[in-house]
């Protein structure tokens, strides 16, 4: 019997096919979201899979000789969390490499973390801050100018990104890029320059973000031992947060197969620590339908196994059918005619089995995807039973709704207002900006929906700041954008957070909820989601993270039982020094909330006396003071 042992078990004596559990917990407050049983406090776990749910006299029996003992000392315990859209294997390729500012509450204290690195960064590297933050999170409420990246690092290139609308370089970034006065605007973007010509160190998507990523692609990239390092560490934060599954839903520069070797050859290993469902993307213009076809006439989806399997092609099909979603420039005119290489694309897939998510901001957009469909549909292939999906959605209208539930489709959500909803209420107006996207709306139309992020390239990966803009519509630093019609209860978000994933991928039988038979994926929470003031909800973490029964995350009073990582590599890494996620405070520990914990904390103490006295263990008056400093 290992880990945190308590009073009221005895191991029992016998082989190990005696049935006894692998890990057992107790103590609970757990959230099953399984209406046949929402709640218990112990679980047991056996071969990855839970065997009983109920309370703690029921596990008794099942606590052998090997059986690991976990108390959650009256914690919050909640199924994993399961990102619907979230870039993980890209993300993971290029972590280590990263400076995060995801959480940094100042300009002042990014730049200095900025100036810190610099100092450590060999040269012929970057330093690369890549998404997760946004200039509205910090005191300044402006983003570093590129004079300031200078000047904390004068030799060392930098490269800033900020939302999918600009980056922002030092000099030595526009050198490493190879930047000059002769480099011609890429199409869709804008390289800003200075009175004589020269690049002045701002790119501006207008409103394509190539521009961005290609300047990105050239800074070094790790070898294949690191990115395995680097792929480790990004899945133990997640981890952190309670994520124990996500879906890949590709993107650019994310090439197949050579991108999706370093998962592959974890999950051979036995070493991923996040469930993986994955898509394709046909990564070059005009080969999109040869890549499709070959892609189709090799690989079936849902092939894998439950830790890494293929769901389907995405989150583009054909280049010339993607919105960008610059909010601060005008919404892109998609090309005439795009809609001819796209049906091929879809009938492919649909003939073959495949599923397939698109990437489709604008209604303008959908309507145009819509068209296809049920122009295929009158042929009998929509609805058909392939799993597919709209990603952001942000402005839908009722009947493409409508439109979508009748082919059998669904939508993935995700929290790109926290980062962008000033910009988009600032060109849509605040009442647009209310209802983008109309989440209430999806779920009256009984759509399948699912949450996630998009991380890590504009928003955080910290899921607990999507739960939070579910549950209030607050973006960062700013007041709510979403009225009331348009939020969720706390119940309703996590549910979207956990078994709407699960449902996207066709595996809400195994994971979302916990049940006897499921996967044993869950977490113990650092504060209770369903009850904590409401400005708490974005600085959860889980204090303990299980997949299929692995402790692959433990912090606080369980520090230590989880798996060991191999040290970050390259030592030099952001991540090495600062981790990731800069986590501060819950706001509810300080000032006005601070005095209330006291007077809780006082009245409990008058209820314990009362308790003591009432049983004859203390005299029924207070104790005197008898300091004479207290005696006037």
């Amino acid at each position: 019997m290992t880990s945190m042992p308590f009073g009221g078990i005895v191991p029992a004596h016998g082989p190990p096919e005696a049935g006894y559990a692998d890990l057992v917990l107790r103590n609970g407050k757990i959230h099953t979201q399984d209406p046949a049983r929402p709640s218990a406090t112990a679980l047991a776990v056996r071969g990855g899979r839970i065997t009983v749910l109920g309370d703690d006299g029921d596990i008794n029996g099942l606590v052998g000789p090997g059986t690991r003992i976990v108390d959650a000392l009256g914690r919050r315990v909640i199924p994993g969390l399961n990102d619907s859209h979230l870039h993980v294997i890209r993300g993971g390729l290029n972590y280590v490499l990263e400076l995060r500012w995801d959480g940094v509450p100042s300009l002042r204290q990014a730049l200095a973390m900025l100036r810190e690195q610099a100092g450590r960064t060999p040269k012929g590297q970057w330093i690369r801050v890549v998404g997760g933050w946004t200039a509205d999170q910090f005191a300044e409420r402006r983003m570093p100018t590129p004079s300031e990246l200078t000047a904390a690092a004068p030799d060392t290139p930098v490269f800033v990104l900020h939302l999918y609308q600009s980056a922002v370089l030092n000099r030595a970034a526009v050198r490493a890029a190879g930047l000059t006065r002769d480099t011609p605007d890429p199409k869709g973007g804008q390289i800003v320059r200075d009175r004589t010509g020269e690049p002045n160190g701002l790119l501006l998507a207008a409103p394509s973000a190539l521009v961005l990523y290609s300047t990105l692609a050239k800074a070094p990239v790790l070898d294949e031992a690191d990115q395995k390092v680097s792929t480790l560490h990004f899945l133990r934060e997640l981890n952190r947060f309670a994520l124990t599954s996500a879906v890949d839903a590709a993107g650019g520069f994310q090439s197949f197969p050579e991108n999706y070797a370093t998962v592959t050859e974890l999950a051979r290993s036995g070493l991923l620590s996040v469930r993986i469902g994955y898509y394709l993307f046909p990564q070059t213009a005009g080969q999109e339908l040869a890549d499709l076809r070959f892609w189709t006439g090799t690989i079936r989806p849902g092939d894998g196994d439950e830790w890494l399997r293929l769901n389907g092609a995405g989150e583009n099909l054909t280049w010339s059918a993607a919105d960008f979603e610059n909010f601060s420039e005008p919404r892109p005119e998609l090309a005439d005619g795009y809609e001819d290489e796209f049906e091929q694309a879809v009938r492919l897939l649909i003939e073959h089995g495949w599923g397939f998510r698109l990437h489709a901001t604008y209604e303008e957009t959908i309507r145009r995807d819509l068209a296809v469909f049920e122009k295929l549909a009158a042929e009998g292939l929509f609805p058909g039973g392939n799993r597919w999906l709209f990603d952001h959605a942000e402005t839908v209208s009722p009947d493409s709704l409508e439109r979508i539930a009748a082919l059998g489709g669904g939508i993935s959500v995700q929290n790109r207002m926290s980062f962008q909803g000033s910009a988009f209420a600032d060109r849509y107006g605040a009442h647009a900006a209310g209802t983008a996207p109309p989440i209430a709306d999806m779920l009256r139309a009984g759509l399948p929906l699912a949450a996630g992020t998009d991380a890590t390239r504009v928003s955080s990966y910290n899921p607990w700041v999507a739960l939070h803009w579910l549950v209030t519509g607050r973006t960062i630093g700013n007041p709510p954008l979403r009225p009331a019609e348009q939020l969720l209860s706390r119940e309703r978000a996590l549910e979207l957070y956990t078994l709407g994933g699960a449902r996207l991928t066709g595996e809400e039988a195994e994971k979302g909820a916990l049940a006897e038979g499921r996967f044993a994926d869950f977490a113990v929470l650092s504060h209770d989601y369903l009850t904590v003031p409401v400005e708490d909800i974005p600085h959860i973490e889980s204090v303990l993270t299980v997949v299929g029964g692995r402790i692959v995350y433990a912090a606080d009073t369980y520090e230590g039982l989880d798996e060991a990582l191999p040290p970050v590599s390259p030592a030099w890494s952001p991540v090495a020094h600062y981790g990731g996620y800069q986590a501060a405070p819950p706001p509810s520990s300080a000032g006005a909330r601070q005095a209330d914990l006291l007077a809780e904390a006082a009245a409990e103490s008058e209820s314990h006396r009362q308790w003591r006295v009432a049983r004859g263990f203390a005299p029924d008056e207070p104790s005197r003071i008898f300091d004479p400093c207290f005696v006037l």
